[in-house]
């Protein structure tokens, strides 16, 4: 198969999306949207019905179990714990947020799970407090999105049990510190806040529908204001997902903006029967399958913007919500797999799918199109020593992005050899107004012409991809990004030798003359041998990296490792070439040949082809 992109689309789909007529998306009105409204309690996300099958399926299902005690372990934890505090880190409140969301699908759930009231009597504890904090930091406004769901499930989850004092101050709570201050955002169309292309969007949007739709039966006004507007802004971020599935973001925050995305979607169908078309735009149904393409046989994730280098073992509870929402049986595949290795989260249960029939094999190689391009090749699915490599393209100026445009990551034996450094923390002093190493080119695994990062208005796509039953292939325009000192700037990368081995093919049409610099990131001891080659060892396992091109360039060793604030990479190393006073036509080919077990054969290089021949 080869996919040619003849026009960069990603630009277009940021800045025009709109609810068309065509649009799935058919917003409600102030006057109709409660219509529907399930006047009982519980009505978010998680119905007495569910709860029900989901009981009866645990008599059943031992890894549903194993969630059950998972959530209630979690639950007496917390009945240990003093409830939260108002702190803030930085300009954020997010961590007390965050720990009250968390807090309260533990302790509500256990509590609907057994009819203990010790988890009840805490998690009422901890809505109370929260109520009685002098605001929700709205400057940040994620901060108020978050404890608006929290406090908006913990309503409605503990609503029978619940006095009618507690009740009104927890409503009172709920609408000064989140659904007024949510209220000034739909002003105007709406601010950034909820009108962004990206996690903001599903993170403000979704708690405050989910914080209006708890209290609709005795506060109807602000479910009438909030719901319509937040329906026709959630679609702004929901195309971003188009047209494969992929968030350009990253995989990090990929987690972040689905699981949102899941929370606001099931708590519109689960209190009004409808989520207005939302979850038919185009890629919500396929996004399963980036957080499962991008995570390599390592299980670490190509962690491209900030992301950090997580590893994908751990629960990921959306992919259950999308495979109930779209029959994908192999997204519940993957997440039960994680469960059985891993602690489950409340979400897990709520969402749980059982084991069904097995899914095909996925595709060994995949494409994601979108604001952020993804290409991603492995030899094998299951094995843990399998060869991957991944590398992306698109626009340095998306949320959360590096200057980091054809960076890429390769696993083999067992180990990471290509890393991406990931995120820096936000809260390091002086953050926002001095370079990071961490977003900077130079930390990257991509060219570097004068010492110069990248152009922050740089966009590339992938102009050609291939795959095979023998090897894939991606090649990506990168031109935008230098040409500041270039015309042209290509990027190749292969896996050859039977996806034995990776080439990586740059070739640069110079304008100015300047240092070309080459660089790859890794945690490896770099050993060069007596032929010029690089010789890797990490994890006891060795890596040959080869110059093949241009004649006489060499390799060196630089360290990657930074002074506090910034996170100090300790150990980590720059396999380097760098060549002097280039111009004109420039070609950089490094083939990397993992040191496979006997019986695998050496990677003979083949001769090598222009790009354009690709």
């Amino acid at each position: 198969m080869i996919v040619k992109i003849l026009v960069m689309v990603s630009a277009v789909l940021l800045n025009t999306y709109l609810v068309a007529a065509d649009s799935p998306v058919k917003p409600p009105t102030a006057q109709t949207v409660l219509k529907t409204l399930n006047k009982a309690h519980p009505r978010l996300i998680l119905t007495d019905k569910r709860l029900a099958e989901l009981k009866e399926l645990m008599k059943h299902d031992d890894l549903l179990k194993k969630c059950y005690k998972d959530v209630l372990k979690q639950a007496d934890d917390y009945c240990t714990r003093p409830p939260v505090k108002y702190k803030k880190i930085g300009p954020r409140l997010l961590s007390v947020s965050r720990e009250c969301v968390n807090r309260v699908y533990a302790l509500g759930l256990a509590w609907r799970l057994t009819g203990k009231e010790k988890y009840a009597a805490k998690a009422k504890e901890n809505l109370l407090a929260v109520c009685a904090f002098k605001d929700w930091n709205p400057p940040h406004f994620l901060d108020t999105a978050e404890m608006s769901h929290a406090v908006g499930v913990g309503y409605d989850w503990l609503f029978d049990y619940l006095d009618a004092e507690s009740r009104g101050k927890i409503r009172t709570g709920l609408i000064n510190n989140g659904l007024k201050p949510g209220l000034v955002l739909y002003k105007g169309g709406g601010t950034w806040e909820v009108k962004s292309f990206y996690n903001w969007n599903q993170v403000c949007n979704g708690g405050l529908i989910i914080g209006a739709l708890a209290i609709a039966e005795t506060d109807p006004e602000y479910a009438r204001r909030i719901v319509p507007s937040a329906v026709k802004l959630l679609p702004r971020a929901l195309a971003t997902y188009a047209p494969d599935g992929a968030w350009p973001e990253g995989p990090g925050y990929w987690g972040y903006a689905t699981m949102y995305t899941a929370y606001v979607l099931a708590a519109l169908n689960t209190a009004l029967g409808d989520d207005f078309g939302l979850s038919q735009i185009k890629g919500l149904s396929e996004t399963g399958l980036f957080p499962i393409y991008t995570a390599g046989p390592t299980g670490l994730f190509f962690n491209f913007a900030d992301a950090p280098e997580n590893r994908r073992l751990s629960s990921n509870p959306s992919l259950f919500w999308l495979a109930r929402r779209f029959d994908k049986p192999m997204f519940a595949e993957v997440q039960r797999e994680m469960l059985s290795k891993y602690r489950a989260s409340p979400r897990d249960f709520i969402w749980y799918v059982s084991k069904g029939k097995k899914s095909p094999a996925p595709t060994l190689d995949k494409y994601f199109r979108g604001p952020v391009e993804v290409a991603v090749f492995r030899s094998a699915w299951n094995d843990p020593n399998a060869l991957f490599v991944a590398v992306k393209a698109g626009y340095s100026k998306v949320n959360h992005s590096h200057l980091d445009i054809g960076n890429f990551v390769i696993d083999a034996l067992g180990v990471r050899w290509a890393r991406d450094l990931g995120m820096e923390d936000y809260n390091m002093p002086g953050y926002s107004n001095s370079p990071i190493y961490r977003i900077r080119s130079i930390s990257h695994n991509v060219p570097v012409l004068a010492g110069k990062d990248q152009r922050s208005d740089g966009k590339a796509r992938i102009t050609t991809f291939k795959t095979g039953r023998s090897d894939g292939l991606a090649v990506l325009d990168l031109s935008s990004a230098y040409k500041d000192h270039a015309r042209n700037v290509t990027r190749g990368v292969a896996t050859v030798g039977g996806r034995r081995g990776v080439l990586i093919q740059d070739e640069f049409e110079i304008t100015k003359p300047c240092e070309v610099a080459w660089g790859m990131t890794t945690d490896a001891k770099i050993a060069v041998d007596k032929a010029g080659r690089a010789v890797l060892t990490l994890g006891g396992k060795k890596m040959t990296a080869q110059i093949l091109s241009p004649e006489g360039a060499v390799f060196t060793v630089e360290s990657a490792e930074q002074k506090p604030p910034q996170k100090t990479n300790k150990g980590v190393k720059r396999l380097m070439i760098r060549l002097k006073k280039q111009k004109g036509d420039v070609r950089i080919t490094v083939i990397f040949s993992p040191q496979w077990p006997k019986g695998k054969q050496p990677i003979s290089p083949s001769p090598l082809k222009p790009l354009s021949e690709w």
